[in-house]
């Protein structure tokens, strides 16, 4: 079984994608909490959301994730990534209860517990998915390395072929049309 080897640095970029996501979502949170309920037939007032301190953090720190989310999907498979932000159901729970203060509830826990081991699970796999190399010919010594021609494609038919004897008629110009003769 492959092992993966990460640099810090791509250990600090899942730690982001780990973090980022669950710090943004729990700003937000607050942040809606402390503003009347927004229906999307007020559009002016979810506007107006935006520029609220914790709503405009947490979205900061989800682009934040999402930059770094993609960094990771650029070096690491998405059955490797995927589980880092399954990981933020953990963190999500702990800001939730010790920082918004929510109750939660023993099937919840329970279900993070089971999450938890999921990615303990994916995290013991390798980061990218190793792929067969396509074998590359050496051409033999004294041989020139010469390209065989593209074969024939069947589905193309070639057109057919003219017969020397059958003439084909001339391609007549066109002829201007006649001009009317005036009347006076």
């Amino acid at each position: 079984m492959l092992k993966h080897s990460l640099s810090p640095r791509q250990y600090l970029i899942l730690g982001l994608v780990a973090v980022c996501a669950p710090l943004g979502d729990s700003c937000l949170s607050r942040g809606m909490t402390r503003l009347p309920a927004i229906t999307l037939a007020h559009c002016g007032a979810l506007i107006a959301a935006v520029f609220t301190p914790w709503i405009a953090a947490g979205i900061a720190l989800l682009i934040g994730f999402f930059a770094s989310y993609l960094t990771a999907l650029s070096w690491a498979d998405l059955t490797f990534v995927l589980p880092a932000t399954a990981f933020g159901n953990v963190i999500v729970a702990f800001l939730s209860r010790f920082w918004l203060h929510e109750a939660i509830s023993l099937e919840r826990w329970a279900g993070i517990v089971l999450i938890t081991l999921g990615v303990g699970f994916v995290a013991q796999g390798p980061s990218r998915t190793p792929h067969p190399e396509p074998s590359v010919k050496e051409p033999e010594p004294g041989k020139p390395d010469v390209k065989e021609p593209p074969a024939k494609r069947p589905d193309i038919e070639e057109p057919p072929k003219k017969d020397p004897d059958v003439k084909e008629p001339p391609i007549r110009e066109p002829q201007p049309e006649p001009k009317e003769m005036e009347t006076r």
